[in-house]
């Protein structure tokens, strides 16, 4: 395919909603947070849920509060690492039959931000190991499987606008991965198309105000291979409350709190429609975007995303 190009005819996969019901669904870092939204919104609509988590107590809780929706089963999982993603790749194939659904959720950040120089390589590999090499194991162990059984899916991989579409500035590990997991879902997508399958790929960036998630406090899940092994940023995990006393400081106004399991049923409804970005407010994402090519296009840097506005 020429560079620049669009891609490749569609097929039907592009033609038709996903139904959703009765379809077998898997979602990473589901547990908690925005994937445990989008778990219930699964659920409520007549999906067989695999909750793939590296909690585990947080996972079997999860599955109790749910169980009542519908069909839902939890699976302790590591996407960073293969063996793991391989046993619940074949555990869901073996179990269910294939796997229409896959939501590459779980995300981790570098512990802390600061500046570019103070991350330790320990913060990249953690960072990364999740955000990114995580989609890839799970593109890798799940994909050529959802192909080969012929039925129509979709591959959803979260992302972020930062990173996503501009980098803050003081988080410069966890925007990097985060573009990453974008360009990555960009590629799966034309691939996807052009090789004529009934998969396809889609991007979603979280919105809607902070989300209480416990990203900001992933660190306890932190390898203890992976930890710090200097200062590093001085700066460690921050509880969701804490969060956003900061951001209501930079602000000058208390933040907009989102609802996941509002933002759960938006997800779902990006899915059903196929839709390749699922995102809210893409106006305003438009004009970052334009004011980002202009400078690009002038040999400038490019305006970052500000926490202030």
């Amino acid at each position: 395919m020429p560079n620049g190009s669009q891609p490749a005819n569609e097929t039907r996969a592009d033609q038709h909603r996903l139904p959703i019901e009765g379809m077998t669904a898997v979602v990473t870092g589901g547990a908690s947070g925005i994937g445990k939204g989008i778990v219930k919104a699964l659920l409520r609509r007549g999906a067989r849920v695999v909750i793939a988590d590296i909690e585990e107590p947080v996972l079997e809780r999860a599955v109790g509060d749910l169980s009542h929706l519908g069909p839902v089963e939890g699976v302790p999982a590591d996407v960073s690492d293969e063996q793991s993603v391989t046993a619940l790749a074949g555990h869901v194939f073996d179990t269910y039959g294939g796997c229409n659904l896959l939501f590459c959720n779980a995300g981790v950040t570098s512990g802390g931000g600061g500046k570019p120089w103070q991350q330790e390589p320990n913060d990249w590999r953690w960072c990364f190991g999740v955000n990114v090499f995580g989609v890839a194991i799970c593109t890798w162990a799940f994909v050529p499987r959802m192909i080969e059984s012929g039925e129509p899916g979709q591959v959803i991989i979260t992302s972020s606008g930062d990173g996503g579409f501009a980098p803050v500035p003081t988080a410069s590990v966890y925007a990097s991965s985060k573009a990453a997991a974008s360009c990555f879902t960009e590629a799966l997508n034309h691939n996807l198309i052009s090789e004529g399958t009934n998969l396809r790929a889609s991007v979603f960036y979280p919105s809607g105000g902070l989300m209480d998630t416990g990203l900001f406090n992933a660190q306890r899940n932190r390898p203890e291979h992976l930890q710090r092994v200097g200062e590093g940023t001085g700066r460690g995990s921050l509880t969701f409350e804490q969060l956003k006393g900061i951001v209501a400081e930079m602000r000058g106004e208390e933040p907009l709190v989102a609802d996941l399991d509002s933002l759960g049923e938006f997800v779902l409804d990006g899915v059903a429609e196929r839709r390749y970005i699922i995102a809210r407010d893409l106006d305003e994402t438009a004009e970052l975007l334009h004011s980002r090519a202009d400078a690009i296009g002038r040999a400038e840097m490019p305006p970052g995303h500000n926490l202030a506005t």
